[in-house]
């Protein structure tokens, strides 16, 4: 029998985790982060919802559970970085260094002071041993739901003490326990937005840290088109809630480029404009579930995005933590800011932070 905290987050699979690891006769711990202090622009503090289902849910399961806060560190290690890449034109994924700065490093150092054997999590991901004796990240069974995408950070410390009891199950078999269970969570919808701060309108949000600097649409010959909000709230390949009319081609218009320089949105009609595709991008703070690289050159998978396809690619190790990503095929809207994640086979290898894109409109 293990000693195991369990992240209760107050959805139902981290519930579900909890539970299987209850029946199977651990010494289960239930614990509820609260990593941000602020309601939402309706006056709702969505962490005490969250809160209240954990304890209903730890209650019925028969398991002590307690609240933790690291809003200091969530605000310094994840948030300013947000914020950061934004200032910067990027569009960041603050998930990724959630996970890696507060779920497995602030919470992990928590449980370990609670001389707890293991962390476990509700992820949509699966764990397995390496011939080496190291621990590999898995793509969860349901691939649906398979959030290694956004684990991929991780390093050994954290996967070497690590659980992931849901990652063998489907969502609905999820589910299915746990109404069986008669837990509160049991069709409690999933959350969708960003990790910790909960679902709220973007740019009211945004704008509280960072003040918005409108300025002009211009087309790639310098036409004014149109107006935009501020930089911070439109990404490559956008298209919806550009508010441009007609005219030109008539077809749709697009988000080609961010010139900061001169805090103008460059935009061209047609969803297929070259300069929408490229092969070739660099990609930063790269980092290894193993430790280090497979090899200083190979072939894998990437997903680009968490929602993307597998897209073949070489990836050369650089210097520095950098590395070079050339796809087999020409990819739509690679965005700085985002994550390029690596895989062989069901095996998640490590990522990088997309840099630059360095071949955009060639052929």
């Amino acid at each position: 029998m293990a000693r195991i905290v369990v992240g209760l987050s107050g959805g139902v699979d981290s519930s579900v985790a909890a539970l299987l690891l209850k029946r199977a006769g651990h010494e289960v711990i239930g614990v509820f982060m609260k990593n941000w202090e602020e309601k939402d622009e309706r006056g709702v503090c969505t962490s005490e919802a969250d809160w209240a289902d954990v304890r209903a849910v730890a209650e019925k399961i028969g398991i002590p559970y307690y609240s933790v806060n690291f809003a200091k560190e969530y605000w310094e290690r994840v948030f300013e970085v947000f914020l950061a890449e934004y200032r910067r034109g990027r569009t960041p994924n603050p998930d990724v260094l959630c996970n890696r700065e507060i779920k497995f490093k602030a919470f992990l150092d928590f449980a370990l002071e609670l001389d707890a054997d293991f962390l476990a999590t509700g992820h949509f991901c699966r764990l397995g041993d390496a011939p080496d004796g190291k621990k590999r990240l898995l793509r969860g069974a349901d691939a649906n739901k398979d959030q290694s995408y956004f684990l991929y950070m991780l390093g050994q410390r954290a996967l070497s003490r690590a659980m992931f009891p849901v990652g063998d199950l489907t969502k609905a078999q999820v589910r299915r326990i746990a109404a069986d269970a008669g837990l509160a969570t049991s069709q409690k919808r999933d959350s969708t937005g960003v990790c910790f701060i909960g679902e709220r309108r973007f740019k009211p949000f945004l704008q509280q840290f960072l003040p918005a600097q409108p300025g002009e649409m211009r087309t790639l010959s310098g036409e004014v088109v149109g107006r935009h909000d501020g930089l911070m709230y439109y990404t490559l390949g956008q298209r919806r809630g550009l508010g441009i009319g007609g005219g030109g081609t008539g077809e749709r218009w697009f988000v080609l480029q961010k010139d900061l320089a001169d805090n103008a949105l460059i935009v061209e009609q047609g969803a297929d404009h070259p300069l929408l595709y490229s092969r070739t991008a660099l990609g930063e703070d790269a980092t290894w579930i193993a430790g280090e690289p497979p090899a200083q050159a190979f072939d894998c998978a990437c997903k680009y995005r968490y929602r993307q396809g597998d897209q073949r690619v070489r990836v050369q190790v650089l210097e520095g933590g950098r590395v070079r990503v050339t796809a087999q095929e020409r990819q739509r809207a690679v965005t700085p800011g985002q994550s390029m994640v690596f895989y062989d086979g069901d095996t998640c290898l490590g990522g990088a932070i997309c840099a630059q894109v360095l071949d955009a409109g060639e052929a």
